[in-house]
């Protein structure tokens, strides 16, 4: 087994999402096919319906139902997978929290712990593998993992306990990233299990964690925040009722990722036991 394995059983669905609305034709809905580039994610933003009292032609998951039935003017983003709709998220609140938002905000520590929130059409993409390409091939596309990637560093640090693994490809990025350092320290005062993995070009200074370091390809070319709560409830003080959550991508081609994300428990400690026995 690698971590290939785990992107190998995770399937491209067929995912669209849908702009209802007058901004469906304007910058924002360009901004949103920026955002996930060529991931096998369609944006639609020719949808022919009144969102007045939305009434369009798909079917939608029951769940949503009266949700989609309350008037509104505000546009929305509609998360379709086999053109049925499972999850629906206003406009504003993706642009507020992925199409406004850069990624100094986090390098900087402009945007730190709890100020993430992650869109219900954005978290519905969980267990879709996707691929997205860095900067200089796109302005915008990776920035959907750096968020996934705080959501999930948001979660332990929310839980104050359990364990989370988090590689960084190259460990001087803890230093050098005022917002990353800034996070992870929040996150060491906390009572997790915190386990940072790269290649030691330069060792994090006077951060309580764990440090795994290696020049293999698992770290080299490996993206993964890994949040797993305590595993009986009442471990560490833990409820039982703590979230998990992980991101895993990798690194195929310069500046090019294959990854997704899983609130799954079941492939959350798979990934978890797999990189607590590898590296």
């Amino acid at each position: 087994m690698t971590l290939t394995t785990f992107l190998e059983e995770v399937d491209r669905a067929d995912h669209t999402l849908a702009v209802v609305g007058d901004q469906a034709s304007g910058p924002l809905g360009a901004l949103l096919e920026e955002s996930v580039g060529e991931s096998s994610i369609d944006v639609n933003l020719d949808i022919d319906a009144d969102i007045a009292d939305f009434e369009f032609a798909f079917d939608v998951d029951p769940s949503l139902e009266s949700e989609l039935d309350r008037p509104t003017d505000d546009d929305i983003v509609l998360l379709l997978e086999d053109e049925t709709v499972v999850a629906v998220s206003p406009l504003a609140a993706l642009y507020e929290h992925l199409l406004a938002v850069n990624s100094d905000l986090y390098v900087t520590g402009t945007q730190g712990l709890g100020d993430v929130e992650l869109p219900d059409v954005l978290a519905g993409l969980d267990d879709t593998r996707l691929t997205l390409r860095g900067y200089p091939l796109a302005h915008k596309e990776k920035l959907l993992l750096i968020v996934v990637s705080r959501y999930i560093e948001q979660l332990a640090w929310e839980a104050g306990s359990g364990t989370l693994r988090s590689s960084f490809q190259y460990l001087s990025r803890i230093d050098d990233e005022i917002g990353t350092r800034a996070v992870y320290e929040s996150l060491a005062a906390t009572d997790l299990a915190l386990h940072v993995y790269g290649v030691a070009d330069s060792v994090p200074s006077d951060l309580e964690c764990i440090v795994h370091a290696g020049d293999s390809d698992d770290y080299r070319d490996a993206w993964f925040v890994v949040f797993r709560p305590d595993r009986d409830p009442g471990e560490n003080g833990c409820d039982g009722n703590a979230r998990g959550a992980a991101l895993l991508a990798l690194e195929t081609e310069s500046r090019i990722w294959d990854g997704f994300w899983t609130d799954d428990p079941a492939r959350i400690a798979r990934i978890d036991e797999y990189l607590e026995r590898t590296l």
